[in-house]
């Protein structure tokens, strides 16, 4: 049956260890009362009262923040390289021609609105369910978790891929350039191998990191990156296939991290102490994974398609393919660990570390915002280069910049916000947020701005502004009013859900047994009280 007591505390000298939520209540007072040096003067005994307290808490702060640095520093490097491979993926696009690059700015748009980001945020429903039970040392659930994902994103491809292959119709009823809406559409044919890849891709990346284990997730992703720019170089440049080359590279290249990431995993034999091999069960027992899945999918789609509704709107402004292919540009300049961390700690029954957990990365989040803003700020006039040559789409790009570093400022705190929630399996509160700041608040902003008040371009980023600062506030406030006591209670049942009944069963079969009773002796009716 599933322990969800905490460890039995021990005796050690005068002191006795209580468990991490009292400990931080009763502890200075235990020592006060058994220590010799209780008839102190008050003042010293004060003043050694606060250091009994407060150094702990630093030193916890210290400690979470390496473990922080230890996971996000990896993450860091794969979505730094990701970043890299997307941008050469524009470049190249840049290079064929402005209809190529608003062709594949589109299908990539279209893409991560009908594809990626459903998939992606289908996936994250496991998360909490990973970590939490990896912190609760349920291992055999992390694999099944895995399995059942895998099967579920596999039948979502089916309905993604119509609408992929019917990408040009829809994007003349959306009023969209018939050009640019042909080429889309052959860009997302090729890219419809990539589908399948992704149905593994995320699936593993989560279970490993549940685990802590990042370095063969950053590997897969820098010998991707390796992988991608000779690819595009020979089917690009040397087979001149256009647009053609730039998707089938890219479905190629995410092929060959998966093929890499398997590979490497099952030779270093770290999948062994928590794998279990598919079987039936994993077409069944679905209902925690879908009840956690949804509402995931919908707060990463909301997101996610804010950014790619800006580049249909580009398209009814004037000039549509210089304003579709600077959106292009810059979103490709847009940015798990905390999630990992809070589910981890939640599953072992620790709120108190899991709180300082979340804290910690809200400041290690505000101080990469303004780092990105720095960044995005001193580029405005040459970031725009590396994609294109022509001057509008520049000019764009230099003045929307500082407008997106802002916005940056906001978006950090509200990923780790996000994380945070993720990590407490709470992911309609996250859903609920993003539509209230992205479509309440954003979209009204960027519609007024960008076309009643003809601002334009600008307008539209301006209203990214707007929804990046309510969805930052919004989620601190989540963070800062979370019942972590609560949450560590219901990650314990949560983690025992599918488990529970069984373990009881042999628990009463096994007690039976023991007392020398028969199976005709046993009752033919048995209640069993779940809670």
């Amino acid at each position: 049956m599933c322990n969800t007591s905490t460890t039995p505390p021990t005796t050690a000298g005068t002191s006795t260890a209580v468990s991490e939520n009292q400990q931080s209540r009763t502890g200075g007072v235990l020592l006060d009362v058994f220590s010799t040096k209780t008839f102190e003067h008050p003042t010293k005994q004060s003043l050694r009262h606060c250091e009994n307290i407060r150094s702990p808490v630093m030193s916890e702060a210290v400690t979470e923040a390496k473990s922080l640095f230890t996971l996000a520093f990896p993450i860091a490097v794969a979505a730094l390289v990701l970043y890299l491979r997307s941008a050469v993926s524009m470049f190249f696009l840049g290079r064929l021609g402005d209809l190529e690059l608003a062709a594949g700015s589109l299908a990539i748009a279209f893409a991560n609105i009908t594809g990626y980001s459903v998939l992606s945020g289908l996936a994250l429903g496991m998360e909490p369910l990973c970590s939490q039970a990896f912190g609760a040392h349920r291992y055999k659930l992390l694999s099944l978790t895995l399995h059942r994902t895998v099967v579920f994103l596999l039948v979502c491809c089916v309905p993604i891929s119509v609408l992929w292959l019917n990408v040009g119709k829809i994007s003349v009823y959306l009023h969209q350039d018939p050009d640019i809406g042909e080429l889309a559409q052959t860009y997302l044919i090729f890219s419809l191998p990539d589908l399948i890849t992704n149905t593994l891709l995320h699936p593993i990346r989560i279970y490993l990191r549940a685990q802590g284990i990042i370095h063969p997730v950053t590997l897969a992703s820098l010998s991707g990156a390796v992988f991608h720019l000779p690819a595009n170089i020979f089917l690009v440049s040397y087979l001149r296939l256009g647009l053609t080359g730039v998707a089938v590279a890219s479905s190629v290249t995410n092929l060959f991290v998966v093929a890499f990431l398997i590979c490497y995993v099952r030779a270093s034999g770290l999948h062994v102490p928590t794998w279990t091999d598919p079987t039936g069960e994993c077409f069944r027992g679905w209902a925690p994974l879908l009840r956690l899945a949804g509402p995931s999918c919908v707060s990463v789609c909301l997101e996610w398609w804010w950014y790619e509704i800006m580049i249909v709107l580009c398209g009814l402004l004037v000039n549509p393919r210089s304003t579709v292919a600077a959106m292009g540009v810059l979103i490709q300049t847009t940015s798990f660990a905390v999630s990992t961390r809070v589910g981890n700690e939640l599953g072992a029954n620790r709120p108190k570390t899991a709180k300082i957990s979340a804290m910690v990365s809200v400041v290690f989040a505000a101080v990469t915002g303004i780092t990105a803003a720095a960044f995005a700020y001193s580029v405005r006039n040459a970031w725009g280069m590396v994609f294109t040559k022509d001057d509008e789409i520049l000019r764009l790009t230099a003045a929307a910049l500082p407008i997106l570093g802002l916005c940056e400022i906001g978006n950090c705190p509200q990923t780790v916000g996000c994380g945070v929630v993720r990590g407490t399996a709470r992911p309609s509160t996250a859903a609920n947020v993003n539509l209230g700041a992205f479509y309440l608040v954003g979209m009204p902003v960027a519609v007024g701005l960008g076309f009643w008040a003809r601002v334009g371009f600008n307008g539209l980023w301006l209203g990214l502004l707007a929804a990046q600062i309510s969805c930052a506030g919004l989620m601190m406030y989540v963070v800062g009013t979370t019942d972590w006591e609560a949450e560590a209670k219901k990650a314990q049942s949560l983690t025992c859900a599918d488990s529970v009944e069984n373990d009881l069963i042999k628990t009463v079969v096994s007690t039976m047994c023991d007392d020398g009773e028969s199976d005709e002796r046993q009752p033919l009716i048995r209640i069993t009280v779940l809670h």
